[in-house]
This record gives C-alpha cells, structure tokens and sequence, in this order.
C-alpha cells in the first residue's frame, strides 16, 4: 500500500432535549473508504472547499457518534486564490480581529519585502511567542486575547496568524485538519495564506508534519469550522477520541517548503 492517512473518531453525548445537530468530522471531498456510524443515516450537506456536515436527528439519551475513513496521501496542487478568496479573507472575523492588531503586524513584519518573507516571520514570531498549554484559553477567546495571554492551543495560533497576515492585506483562512503525528492527538487546526496567488498551508505549533495533514473543513475561523453544532437539540458533550495515522511512515516537514494542503 502507498502513502495513506486513517482516520477514527469516536463521540459520545447526552441528549436532554430531543433535536438534530451538525457535525463536521468527514475528510473533505471524500475518502477511498469512509464509515460514519449511528443508528439512523444521516442527511449530507456539502459546503465550499470539500466541507461536510452529517446531519443527524438526536433522540433523548446517551449516544455515540463514529466515523472512520481511509485515503491515500498523495501531493496536492495548490488551490488558486479568487477574488471572493481576496475580499473573505483579508477582512476582520470573529475571531481574527486584525482591525485590532495593526500596529504590531505593520511594524513587525510590513516592511517586509514579499508575502512568503512575510507569513513565514509571521509563523516563526507566533511560534515563539505563544507556548502551546493544553487545555489553555477559553472558546471565546480570540486572537487579541491570545497574544496577550501569550499562550493558546492550536486553534489559537492559527488565529493570532490569521490577523497578522490580515492586516497587510495577505488573505489567510482557518483549516481543520487530522494530523497524523500530533501529541496529544486530537482535532488539529492551522491555516493558509495565499502565496503568489496559491493556498499553501503553515503551522505555528508545528506539532505535525504538514505533508500528511488531511482538511475537514475551511473557514474564515473556528467559527465556520466547529466539528458540532447543535440545531434545536440540547446535549451534554461527554468526550471524543481522534486517531489519525500515516503509513507508511510519517514524512519529515523542517518548515521551508511551501506545501499545498489536499
């Protein structure tokens, strides 16, 4: 078997109040292979850059959501930026207020000479900046509260990036991906920045290797990315648990190469 990437996600839940929820756990565009398992099938709905939502009508209980999918990993051809790309992603966001950040993104990093110098100082100040603290910051954090912190987990970093490359005019977007590699292992969020009109992909953590990052779902920010959403329904989250492999072996990734994500 060639490169590949797996992928098995497991959550559980309690419903207390009867009503369907989203979730946004599929491998964008789909898989060779790929099981979303629950008692009822649920309703697909398809949204931009390969995103999927299962839709699912919860009764009251305890339940178990699982999906589980395999695809070959094979080198992707930057995505050309458009002019909707343009325009959604250099504007401030829930989380990404750039309009806040404009001074330090200016005076660090405008006199830069070309947007790859730019978003790779950006990834390297953010890097060093932040320290990664599991369990750190709050879901309504964004990325002023984060830099002021000065630490945050994953979603975090890509937020703090986002709206430093926003402010000089360098679109960014949110990306949630599995990564084969991270530790602890879990969901995984980075992000990419539009490079001589190309998407390519960067990590300021830089816990995983970004050859074998597969999307789930692109946004503006978490807002657009959130793995479920509840509709109606009203529910206790009990945990989830994320496994995502490699194989043959994981790919060595030094962060000098400019790497488009599938």
């Amino acid at each position: 078997m060639g490169p590949h990437v797996q992928v098995d996600v497991e959550m559980s839940f309690r419903v207390t109040k009867p009503g369907p929820a989203a979730f946004v756990v599929a491998l964008a565009g789909g898989a060779e292979q790929e099981e979303f398992a629950y008692p009822a099938p649920p309703r697909q709905v398809a949204f931009e850059h390969g995103t999927r939502a299962q839709i699912l009508d919860l009764p009251l209980g305890e339940h178990v959501v699982r999906y589980r999918a395999e695809r070959a990993l094979r080198p992707a051809e930057a995505e050309p930026v458009t002019m909707d790309d343009l325009v959604r992603y250099t504007r401030p966001s829930r989380y990404c207020p750039s309009d806040r950040m404009g001074g330090l993104a200016l005076s660090r990093f405008g006199h830069l000479p070309d947007a790859r110098t730019q978003v790779e100082a950006i990834v390297r100040h953010v890097g060093e900046h932040l320290s990664y603290v599991v369990g750190s910051g709050s879901p309504t954090d964004d990325a002023v509260d984060t830099y002021l912190a000065g630490e945050g987990v994953c979603r975090d970093f890509a937020h703090v990036c986002i709206s430093l490359c926003r402010v000089i005019d360098i679109p960014a977007r949110f990306t949630a991906v599995y990564a084969p590699g991270l530790s602890p292992m879990d969901f995984h969020a980075v992000f990419e920045a539009a490079i001589d009109g190309r998407w390519y992909v960067f990590d300021a953590t830089g816990l995983a290797p970004r050859q074998s990052l597969s999307r789930i779902a692109t946004g503006r920010d978490a807002t657009d990315t959130a793995f479920l959403s509840t509709l109606g329904c009203e529910l206790d989250f009990l945990g989830n648990a994320v496994l995502a492999t490699a194989g043959p072996s994981l790919p060595e990734d030094d962060g000098s190469e400019l790497i488009a994500l599938a």
